[in-house]
């Protein structure tokens, strides 16, 4: 029992570090900030902010409970085990074992939360995904992707609202847009961005040929209202055009120019966005990811300026997938900047993430690459 005992304390240890890490101390405050407003009597007057700080708050409270259970139940078990090492009952001591292993499993879940340290992995996400080389075979998993990422975020517990869609001809997306809103969606999520490649027997192919399918994958980070107030754009810069909107929404969604299209000239970024009743909450949204989009332009050019003094500037290409998921000869998902890989690809497709996701932030912070 002595290594069971000695594994209980190193845990707690560990509970104790991650705590630190997390700042659960300033995050249970925060928790009893957002309860104090949403008890004020005019708290649902702004239903969309009300239900932001709902989920907000639900969120944090969820996860706070979860790192108390956890020490109190190591706590717990550290009490039972020396009780019953006093009493030398065996069948409570060959429980204890089995007890501490669901623990340990537990706690090392848990402690994935630990890598989000990157300036905005608490935020929400913005996705694109694009269809790339393939024709029809790449828009059907342009379609797939879209559906593992909902199937995620859905076990998650997330939201998801589609921004903005292009239906392909015969099956998935030439591209589509969506938010992923819930506590570290873009932490989770910014490990999904770049080449996604295929390969398997093409559904559209007549002659059952093997074909290979590209998909571009760009993840963004909902901007909180600090940083969107830090990139003001000149109203000169941007060209705005209104047209029918061609997704879902009620009845008069296809009758009137609710649809809105922001173009910011100086970098020609172009922002589509159809999903609300209105012209003005669908720019409010487009302008949302617009400013996200230019975020995430200046960071990289920052980081091109870095890697050319240096020395070691790349240009990104099309072909650098980083994970493969290959249906035939054989079935295989694998992740090439990680060299995480499984078999279980209809698994993976149907939304598990978390093994490429903590292989991909922990193979990260061994290099020492981990965002700001």
């Amino acid at each position: 029992m002595t290594a069971i005992l000695t594994d209980l304390a190193e845990m707690q240890e560990r509970v104790e570090k991650s705590w630190q890490i997390l700042n659960l101390d300033s995050l249970a405050e925060k928790l009893e900030q957002l309860e104090q407003k949403m008890s004020a009597t005019d708290f649902w007057k702004n239903q969309d902010e009300a239900k932001q700080v709902s989920q907000e708050s639900a969120e944090i409270k969820s996860e706070l409970e979860a790192w108390k259970n956890l020490r109190n139940e190591i706590k717990d078990l550290l009490e039972i085990i020396s009780l019953a090492e006093k009493e030398g009952n065996e069948g409570v001591l060959i429980d204890s074992q089995n007890q501490a292993k669901e623990l340990e499993k537990k706690l090392r879940t848990m402690e994935l939360s630990t890598l989000f340290s990157g300036a905005h992995d608490n935020s929400n996400a913005i996705v694109s995904v694009h269809a790339g080389a393939g024709g029809t075979d790449a828009m059907d998993w342009a379609g797939m992707l879209t559906r593992m990422y909902f199937r995620f975020a859905e076990k998650k517990g997330w939201q998801v609202d589609v921004l903005e869609e292009s239906p392909g001809e015969e099956a998935g997306y030439k591209s589509i847009t969506f938010s992923i809103t819930g506590r570290r969606a873009y932490g989770y999520l910014k490990s999904e961005a770049g080449v996604h490649r295929l390969v398997r027997i093409s559904p559209f192919d007549a002659e059952k040929m093997r074909h290979t399918s590209f998909a571009l994958v760009e993840v963004l980070p909902e901007l909180d209202e600090i940083f969107e107030r830090q990139l003001e754009i000149d109203p000169k810069d941007l060209r705005i055009d209104t047209f029918m909107s061609s997704g879902k929404g009620g009845q008069s969604v296809n009758t009137t120019y609710s649809a809105v299209r922001l173009t910011h000239v100086p970098t020609n970024i172009v922002v589509t966005c159809q999903n609300e009743r209105s012209q003005s909450q669908n720019k409010d949204t487009a302008m949302k990811v617009l400013k996200a989009r230019l975020f995430q332009r200046m960071q990289e050019e920052r980081a091109d300026r870095l890697e050319e003094l240096k020395g070691g500037h790349k240009s990104p290409e099309w072909g650098n997938q980083i994970r493969s998921y290959v249906l035939h000869p054989y079935k295989m998902v694998k992740d090439h900047r990680s060299n995480a890989e499984v078999q279980d690809i209809e698994a993976v497709l149907d939304g598990d993430l978390d093994y490429f996701i903590e292989s991909y932030l922990q193979s990260d912070v061994a290099k020492g690459r981990l965002e700001d």
